[in-house]
């Protein structure tokens, strides 16, 4: 049959259509792409600053994936561990400091799993006393003031600064001393001289009186400014007299030199005086220090005062006793809602919690003073400490970010945890894997505080910063199952001496014919039940159990500490950085102890046996 005139001679099929389609789309991205960019010259009409720039592709050679995705590459060149620090050792516990500190888990810097990854330590502005080491005194009154310098070492130290005391070496070492010798002058004026000259010799920075003390809370702008080291201006502070100065090195060497000069040194009593008006900037403000001078004794503690001309090594030890007594009733009064030791467990972690308890009992305790109910220069206002009153304490099982709530928090290993939770000692890796839940003690002491929609690597950033952000160390302590004691070296964290006996409250008990008849404690039940007697005698021996495996080299208790820690990564994380935590401070503090102990003929040095921190039970015994 004959086609008509207006048909095609062929037809295109469906997929020929597509395919041509296709190859023309791939023609013309190709042209685009590749072509267009280098033939069209820039237009003259463009603006200035788009005339320089044109479209184009890298070379194939030029091309690379991400560096993030190498982190994917399981066959990527192994890389090094970060060199080892000093100083960054205690026993077994490894650090390594980093600005990147808050990464939820250390390993990916550190590429150790047993090396906790904590911030770096600031460097810590010096502040100077002095102290005459050349003046013969009696053995007792020696003592005396060698503890009255401990305090004010504890009290500056807890207040993130570094005191050092200066005695006649460093005031010789300086070469103005030859002509300090020279010069006639008042003897009260040379003695204040010679304070100067020393803390010339180092370099300016902070001079304050031993008597001199923070009494405060950490955030208060004069002690943040003292802590930042910038002293721009040769600085007193108002109705202080020479209790504290800051300074730079020429201002100071300034001042001595118109001191020299001055026609009348014969008669001024101390550098202020010698020197002219203007060589001071005279700061009004001065709210968080306490200054116990000889003339605010005699007026605020006469009883002290009075006992100084009788006995002066026992009026130094009654005055170390009312300022240890000022400082713990300081501490006290900025936590208004009490100390809460957190037991996130409910049940069978009392054992666990009882150092934490015990450190609570005692820093709610009322320290012992010659005047009991004063109040510190500073504060005439404050609450004294009453034993009939004593600072409430919680066990709640979460966690607040409260200022008026100081936190002791005590960190379990894993597997310690779950030998508690399952009250029994033989629990194996199936049921770490069947029975328990995956970093359950972080979430639930941070449950209240983040929500349950939480991932466990944020809440292990909140947990870091809840232990070393920048004032975190002020309110709250984080400690692990490893203490066996309540913290040995916690009066240099919280810089005074802690009470070693809680005292009684001071009510009155029914006496006579028993205790039965004794109004039983009120129990607050957001303290958690109160476990059985049998429940106690138990979980001294369970936990026992659970650090002889933490020490055990034996393969399979290894393996079993191993598998807990794989299957609650946070949570060890969590352990192994406040472990680090507390090791790093003490091991600051102790080497500078070590440094200190060298100068001022030893004066102010902690000569108390425990000295070198707690004792631990978990694998981390001390070499």
């Amino acid at each position: 049959m004959a086609q008509t005139g207006g048909s095609l001679p062929f037809r295109f099929g469906h997929r020929r259509i597509s395919t041509l389609f296709l190859s023309l789309g791939v023609f013309a991205l190709f042209t685009l792409f590749f072509t267009l960019p280098s033939a069209v010259p820039t237009s003259p009409s463009l603006s200035k600053s788009l005339s320089g720039h044109t479209l184009s592709l890298p070379k194939y050679s030029e091309f690379s994936l991400p560096k993030y995705t190498d982190k994917l590459n399981l066959f990527r060149p192994a890389s090094h561990k970060p060199p080892d620090q000093k100083n960054s050792k205690y026993g077994s516990t490894a650090w390594y400091s980093n600005w990147n500190w808050r990464s939820p888990f250390s390993s990916t810097t550190t590429m150790d799993d047993n090396r906790s990854l904590l911030p770096p330590l600031g460097e810590r502005t010096p502040i100077y006393c002095y102290y005459d080491t050349t003046i013969e005194r009696d053995a007792a009154v020696k003592e005396a003031e060698s503890a009255l310098l401990l305090t004010w070492r504890r009290a500056w130290w807890a207040q993130g600064l570094k005191p050092i005391i200066l005695s006649a070496a460093e005031a010789t070492n300086n070469p103005l001393y030859h002509e300090m010798q020279g010069a006639e002058m008042n003897p009260t004026l040379k003695r204040d001289v010679m304070r100067w000259l020393a803390w010339d010799n180092m370099g300016g920075g902070l001079l304050a009186d031993y008597r001199l003390f923070p009494m405060g809370s950490r955030q208060e702008d004069l002690l943040s400014f003292l802590r930042r080291g910038e002293f721009p201006e040769l600085t007193r502070w108002e109705d202080l007299g020479g209790a504290l100065f800051a300074g730079p090195q020429p201002k100071i060497a300034k001042v001595l030199a118109e001191a020299f000069q001055n026609r009348q040194k014969k008669t001024s009593k101390d550098l202020i005086s010698a020197a002219s008006s203007d060589s001071f900037r005279v700061d009004p403000s001065h709210e968080a220090i306490a200054y116990y001078d000889r003339k605010t004794v005699e007026k605020l503690y006469p009883k002290i005062a009075e006992g100084d001309a009788a006995n002066r090594a026992q009026s130094l030890q009654s005055l170390n006793a009312l300022i240890s007594y000022h400082l713990h009733n300081t501490w006290q009064d900025l936590f208004s809602q009490g100390i809460a030791v957190l037991k996130p467990m409910p049940t069978h972690t009392t054992t666990l919690i009882e150092p934490a308890v015990e450190l609570a009992k005692r820093l709610a305790t009322c320290h012992d003073s010659p005047i009991p109910a004063s109040c510190p220069p500073n504060l005439p206002k404050c609450t004294p400490c009453v034993s009939s009153y004593p600072m409430h304490i919680s066990t709640p099982p979460r966690y607040r970010n409260e200022t008026d709530i100081y936190t002791i928090g005590t960190v379990p290993h894993p597997y310690t945890l779950r030998v508690l939770e399952a009250f029994r000692s033989d629990i194996d890796i199936g049921y770490l894997r069947r029975e328990t839940q995956r970093d359950h003690w972080l979430y639930r002491v941070f449950q209240e505080l983040l929500g349950t929609g939480i991932t466990a690597s944020a809440r292990v950033v909140t947990f870091k910063d809840a232990v070393a952000a920048e004032y975190a160390t002020s309110r709250s302590l984080w400690l692990t199952d490893e203490e066996v004691a309540p913290l040995q070296d916690a009066d240099w964290w919280f810089g005074f001496a802690i009470p070693k006996n809680v005292t009684d409250d001071g009510k009155s008990e029914t006496p006579v014919p028993g205790p039965e008849r004794r109004p039983k404690p009120v129990h607050d039940p957001a303290d958690g039940p109160i476990p059985s007697d049998d429940e106690l005698a138990l979980e001294p021996e369970l936990l026992k159990k659970a650090h002889e495996v933490g020490k055990s080299t034996v393969e399979a208790d290894v393996r079993l500490r191993e598998a807990a820690e794989a299957w609650n990564l946070a949570d060890t994380e969590a352990w192994r950085f406040a472990r680090a935590f507390l090791a790093q401070s003490r091991v600051e503090r102790q080497q500078w102890e070590k440094e200190e102990s060298k100068y001022a003929g030893g004066a102010g040095r902690d000569t108390s046996n425990d000295q070198h921190g707690g004792h631990t039970r978990w694998k981390d015994d001390e070499k």
